[in-house]
């Protein structure tokens, strides 16, 4: 098995080991399934919210989030949408009827989804064992089906909390996408997806001039200006909304879905649980490449001018031959 790749700062400001929280969408696979194997993994307890979440609580790890990922379902709106389709619905029926039908249903294409709590990062590897169980227990994932836009998200503790660390990892970010795209093979469902919507071109040129140097104030103004959603493949709105909760609650954002955390949402991934040579220290490697770029100004500077004097890409280009020259300089 690939070997978890350590991280440059190991340390949050306050002097303890940060902690990376891992979010997981699988499918074939239900959530008390997924329940029973986590507590024989971790110790626990499962309580059943509803047919589309449950708890386990008091696991050696801490408390793990299980759901059917549709917000749709959870809020039971579905129930106004099937009744203007003139389907007839009984509000009054035993709770939970209608639920476990929909939540069999929904399951085939709307994912489940693990949400492990925040774990020291050196402990990924135990992680990885409840993967590895998941795997043996039949969960599928991205590559399973055409419509299994399936991805896994890293939340990684910040080492410092400072306008220049921040704007480093976006620009090493920025200029290691393509490479993570190609070096991950991720899946042209999740390409396609909205979620992972690249950032703008006119951002990434302003961020990468060697005299582009704001203040924290002035770094979330202009990844407002030009990134106002969740939606991208490094979603910084939780950090920000830790940081600056006045600037993101003025913005024109999905305010009731950011929850603000001192982290870094790395949404790019697939989740290929399902496949015997993949493991969690694929994507967690991917954004360590990215941390250590960061770590090195000089080199992140001279691979921006690169980037910015690279020719125009071809439509058939589709930035491989940007990751091509970025494999080889993280080869050397």
């Amino acid at each position: 098995m690939t070997a978890f790749a350590p991280l440059p700062h190991r340390q949050t400001p306050d002097g303890s080991l940060r902690r990376v929280g891992v979010e997981l969408e699988m499918a074939d696979i239900s959530l008390d399934a997924i329940a029973a194997i986590i507590i024989d993994c971790f110790g626990g307890k499962q309580h059943r919210h509803s047919p589309f979440e449950h708890e386990i609580t008091g696991t050696r790890l801490g408390d793990f989030q299980l759901e059917l990922d549709s917000s749709l379902l959870k809020r039971r709106e579905y129930l106004d949408y099937l009744e203007n389709m003139g389907v007839s619905v009984d509000r009054d029926a035993e709770p939970g009827t209608l639920e476990h039908t929909l939540a069999g249903v929904a399951g085939l294409i709307v994912p489940h989804e693990v949400v492990a709590p925040p774990i020291p990062h050196d402990t990924l590897p135990e992680l990885d064992h409840l993967r590895a169980r998941l795997q043996a227990a039949g969960a599928k994932g991205t590559h399973a089906s055409l419509v299994y836009a399936f991805g896994l998200q890293l939340n990684l503790e910040l080492a410092r909390h400072d306008a220049d660390y921040i704007l480093r990892h976006l620009q090493a970010f920025l200029l290691l996408n393509d490479w993570l795209l190609e070096e991950a093979q991720t899946d042209l469902s999740r390409r396609l997806t909205p979620f992972v919507e690249p950032f703008p071109a006119k951002w990434g040129q302003r961020i990468l001039r060697p005299d582009y140097a704001p203040d924290l104030e002035q770094l979330i103004d202009d990844y407002l200006t030009d990134n106002p959603t969740r939606n991208r493949p490094l979603d910084m709105l939780p950090l920000f909304a830790h940081l600056s909760p006045g600037r993101i609650e003025a913005a024109p954002v999905e305010h009731h879905l950011i929850r603000p955390r001192p982290t870094f949402h790395y949404r790019l991934p697939d989740c290929r649980i399902d496949e015997p040579d993949w493991n969690l220290s694929m994507p967690w490697n991917g954004w360590v490449a990215v941390e250590r770029l960061a770590a090195d100004p000089q080199r992140l500077m001279a691979v921006a001018r690169a980037y910015l004097d690279r020719p125009d890409e071809t439509l058939a280009d589709k930035g491989r031959r940007w990751a091509t020259q970025v494999s080889d300089w993280l080869r050397r």
